[in-house]
């Protein structure tokens, strides 16, 4: 799959569900109102749209939610999924979680192929935890990712970085990921669905954070690459690594090898679009076969977008986008 401007589309993230045990204010509203289950896709139906990315050149599918791990009998999709390495097509398939469920099914997720996850973690202090969550409290969230690690799986700690609620707590944060072997990626905070805070308040540009960071870390330039939009640099006293996704900042438009597909089978050719593609109407019509859905896989991939046009200030006060990143893989 080749986009207008010469991107090879490798990278799926689906969404299998647009709900959550957690409330993070960056990512839902407090009261939210969730997809009913006729407009939602079955997992076999999700399983049969991945076949048909696989099919036409997707090496990488990342599952996500809302919390995908809270959708009843997601293993099932994993296992499917995971038949599709080794040969089959698929060169990784892999998970964002913010956690909680982890300690039970760490086991389940390695068995069925993941190696690699991403895990939501935005503070190590349960107070701002719970504020962050509104909810949740830290230990489900830490119990499942030594639960991860102990089942073998290669964890990444996921942390959106906001001005004056976690900014203080990177340098805490990259030691802890060096004494237990994980990762961290930065985030900026997206203008992204209808939420109680002021995203102005709440920026706060990587560039800044970075140099931050150097005054007591030295971060080494590094080619690494997870197939994400993640730029990577090792930390010399840690010996892992920082990521920093900088949409804001500096976005990575440019090398863009993704799309998304939510748990409806809305498939969106950029985050920070509202440009669409109905694939579950193609799905359940009776007379589109395999190639009729790899078409219309094609016809929206024509269809990608060069770039988002995220803005974040005060004279802007509808959110770029009004979608909850929740419903595209928050």
């Amino acid at each position: 799959m080749i986009d207008p401007f010469g991107r090879k589309i490798s990278y799926l993230r689906v969404s299998v569900t647009d709900r959550c045990d957690l409330r993070c204010v960056y990512c839902m509203a407090e009261d939210m109102t969730f997809l009913p289950k006729k407009e939602v896709l079955t997992l076999e139906e999700l399983d049969r749209l991945c076949g048909a990315f696989i099919a036409l050149g997707t090496e990488k599918i990342r599952l996500t939610g809302g919390e995908p791990l809270v959708r009843k009998n997601v293993i099932s999709l994993f296992r499917s999924l995971g038949q599709r390495l080794d040969g089959g097509g698929l060169k990784e398939l892999t998970v964002t979680t913010n956690g909680t469920q982890l300690e039970k099914m760490a086991g389940d997720l390695y068995a069925a192929g993941v190696r690699r996850i991403n895990v939501s973690l935005d503070s190590l202090d349960p107070a701002t935890f719970t504020a962050l969550t509104r909810w949740g409290k830290i230990e489900p969230t830490l119990d499942g990712i030594f639960a991860a690690k102990a089942a073998g799986l290669q964890v990444k700690i996921n942390a959106v970085a906001m001005k004056g609620v976690n900014e203080h707590e990177f340098d805490r944060m990259l030691v802890w990921c060096g004494e237990h072997g994980f990762d961290l990626c930065l985030i900026e905070t997206m203008p992204l669905g209808e939420i109680s805070q002021d995203r102005t308040d709440q920026y706060l540009p990587l560039s800044t954070v970075r140099s931050r960071l150097r005054e007591h870390w030295t971060l080494q330039e590094t080619d690494y690459k997870t197939g994400g939009p993640a730029r990577y640099y090792t930390v010399k006293e840690t010996g892992r690594r920082i990521g920093f996704i900088t949409p804001m900042t500096h976005n990575f438009c440019e090398s863009c090898n993704r799309v998304r597909l939510t748990c409806t089978g809305t498939l969106y050719m950029c985050l920070g679009q509202d440009d669409a593609a109905d694939l579950r109407r193609v799905l359940r019509d009776p007379k589109v076969d395999e190639a009729g859905l790899q078409q219309a896989i094609l016809e929206a991939i024509a269809r990608k977008p060069k770039g988002h046009d995220f803005v974040i200030d005060r004279d802007r006060q509808a959110p770029a986008v009004a979608r909850h990143m929740s419903v595209t893989g928050g």
